[in-house]
């Protein structure tokens, strides 16, 4: 049986976001590791997109966007 604190959605939300988070750093800091530019520039878009599902999950933590936000 789930507990309490993983039923919660912000529970999964914040877990996530750290993780995304991880991986948009490391990402980053590989781009300095690599010669090669294409595959440089595919990191940092995959950093791009991985950061827009972290604004995301905020979005649906703070229900900024009408998507998040249960109608009646």
């Amino acid at each position: 049986m789930a507990s309490a604190s993983e039923k919660n959605p912000q529970h999964h939300t914040q877990r996530m976001k750290k993780r995304l988070e991880e991986t948009v750093t490391h990402l980053r800091q590989d781009i300095e590791k690599v010669d090669e530019p294409q595959l440089a520039a595919m990191f940092e878009t995959s950093a791009e997109v991985l950061s827009g599902l972290i604004k995301a999950f905020s979005d649906y933590e703070k229900k900024n966007e009408a998507a998040w936000r249960k109608s009646a």
